[in-house]
Formats: C-alpha cells, sequence, structure tokens
C-alpha cells in the first residue's frame, strides 16, 4: 500500500470532501505530489512500509504554492513561467532536405524530456520555497525546459540573456536540493543549470570569449 491508498481509504470511510489530485497512480503524471513527513515526494510512489508502524505519517500540500483545499494546491505560476519561454526555432534544413544531429548530442538532451512536472523540485527549492521570489526566478523545472532547447543541436534562438535577467538562474546557489527529490532522477543540477550558468559566464564575464566576439562578431551558441 501506497500514501495515496491510504488518502483514499480515508476519503471512503472519515473525509469525503478531502481534496487530492491524482491522475495515473504509476509515477508518470506528477499530479500527486505532497509533503510527506516534511519531504516533498509523490503519493502513489511513496510506500507506507518504507515507514515504520508505530510512526505517525504526517500529509501536506507543497508549501511552495497557494493552496486550493486541503492537499491541493494552485501551481498555475509554473505555466506562466513557461509562456515565457521563446519556443524551439530550428535552423535551415541541409540541402537534401533533411536535418542532422550527432547522437551525443541527441543522447545529451534526452534526459531533460523525462520530467514529469510534478513540480516537487519548484516546491523544495529555497528561492521560491523560503523567499518568495516567483517575481524573478523561474525554478529549477523550467531551467530543465531552457536547458533542453538551448542545447538542442538544431535550436537557433538565443536566450541567454532572458535566462540571466527574466528568470534569474543568478539566484540559485547549486544545493542540489532539486535533483535530490526528482522522482525521474534528472540531474537537474549538474546537467542543466550548471551547464546553463556556464554559457552566462562565457557572454558576461569571460574576457577570453568577450574579446573573441569583438574580433568575430559571433556569438557561440553550442
Amino acid at each position: 500500500m501506497v500514501v495515496l491508498d491510504a488518502i483514499h481509504r480515508i476519503q471512503a470511510l472519515h473525509a469525503n470532501d478531502l481534496a487530492c489530485r491524482w491522475n495515473c497512480k504509476a509515477g508518470k503524471c506528477g499530479s500527486c505530489s505532497m509533503e510527506i513527513n516534511g519531504r516533498p515526494k509523490l503519493a502513489c510512489m511513496t510506500r507506507l512500509s518504507d515507514y515504520d508502524p508505530e510512526e505517525t505519517i504526517t500529509v501536506q500540500p507543497m508549501k511552495t504554492f497557494p493552496i486550493i483545499k486541503d492537499l491541493v494546491t494552485d501551481v498555475s505560476f509554473n505555466y506562466e513561467v513557461n509562456k515565457r519561454i521563446p519556443p524551439f526555432k530550428p535552423k535551415p534544413r541541409d540541402a537534401d532536405g533533411n536535418y542532422r544531429m550527432m547522437q551525443k548530442d541527441v543522447d545529451r538532451i534526452q534526459e531533460f524530456r523525462k520530467c514529469i512536472e510534478c513540480f516537487l523540485c519548484q516546491d523544495v527549492c529555497h528561492v521560491l520555497r523560503d523567499h518568495r521570489r516567483q517575481d524573478a526566478f523561474a525554478g529549477p523545472r523550467w531551467f530543465i525546459r531552457l536547458a533542453s532547447l538551448e542545447m538542442h543541436p538544431l535550436d537557433t534562438a538565443d536566450r541567454v540573456s532572458q535566462i540571466k535577467e527574466d528568470f534569474g538562474i543568478g539566484f540559485c546557489n547549486i544545493t542540489k536540493c532539486c535533483t535530490e527529490v526528482c522522482p525521474e532522477g534528472i540531474h537537474i543540477t549538474d546537467n542543466a543549470i550548471i551547464p546553463l550558468k556556464e554559457r552566462l559566464a562565457d557572454r558576461y564575464y569571460d574576457p577570453v570569449m568577450w574579446l573573441m566576439r569583438k574580433i568575430t562578431g559571433k556569438d557561440r551558441k553550442k
């Protein structure tokens, strides 16, 4: 039995109006995110057998987002952020009408597509959770998406300045708390956030790269 099963039992026997969001019950839709004994988790993937039989298990809504009712929170902030991300902009096809990519470049971004948008990483992020900087910080989920676009071998859009100014990646201090709670095992910090920070460093703080841009008049995207 998992925590979600226990919640359904409580709904059936004791609290018919208890609000809880869920869909797939297979750890793939991200709907049943909540805090279980203070730690962000998916209720459908958290087994009761992982806890001591005498232990009281406490379930709470995700702290980062406004509560709608009981265990259901308003995560619409995330979708508003997504609307501001410039979409994929592919380069022209090769002369024969095809696109070509190196397999290593494909493999690099494939990891990011595993995200189920459970927003557990957003919930545990101290910039959003404790400092409430939704006005200036996109959060780790959207740095995953930005990395998947910026690292795509066919994409030509330049989002570096927006990542710095609008999405506020500089607020992240690499604690890796987002990586620790990801149910899909995505290396958010190492494979997405740090590479994006390196691109910002190349653009704004590396004197060698600055000189190269002055000489060539070009900026390296990849």
